[in-house]
């Protein structure tokens, strides 16, 4: 996927120690996100959630294939942290927004896969908890993402997950 022309690589899973906090002190606010955009990805769940609060406050545009990723995730928790910590995405012209929306529209292959996945994981473990998609925080996060993509495409973004209620009418933006 690329972000801003240029290639960025999500790594699967990682399985280092999380990183010593006196080593993460003695970084720069740069090297910071950089670590916990790749500790985004560790085996563990919590060590993942941990790194996404740092992230969901960078305005650096090479953090958003890494909380996008995130969303395409099955644990709820973090589902939710992405929900509440990105506020702003659900603002018509907000950084954020805007942020997200450009990541979203120059990378659709990318989204279609995160969709999908969000729609398996609910099918497969929330389906009982949450009978209805739009309920979902997975769907709810995944609507906000599309209005960005749509503001910032200047259309309506295709939806590749099921319409979050039944008999509802989509707006055109």
């Amino acid at each position: 996927m690329a972000v801003q022309g240029e290639n960025v690589s999500i790594p699967r899973r990682i399985y280092s120690e999380e990183l010593d906090p006196a080593l993460e002190r003695s970084l720069t606010g740069t090297q910071r996100v950089i670590a916990h955009c790749l500790y985004s990805r560790h085996h563990d769940g919590y060590v993942r959630q941990r790194s996404l609060e740092l992230l969901m406050d960078s305005a650096e545009p090479w953090v958003a294939p890494f909380v996008v990723h995130l969303a395409g995730e099955y644990v709820l928790e973090i589902l939710e942290d992405i929900r509440r910590g990105l506020g702003g995405l659900t603002v018509p012209g907000s950084v954020e927004r805007q942020l997200y929306g450009e990541f979203i529209v120059r990378n659709p292959a990318f989204f279609v896969r995160t969709e999908r996945r969000v729609v398996s994981y609910w099918t497969c473990y929330y389906r009982r908890k949450y009978p209805t998609f739009g309920r979902y925080p997975g769907s709810e996060l995944m609507e906000a993402f599309r209005a960005a993509a749509s503001e910032h495409h200047g259309a309506r973004w295709p939806r590749n997950t099921p319409p979050p209620f039944a008999g509802t009418v989509e707006s055109t933006v």
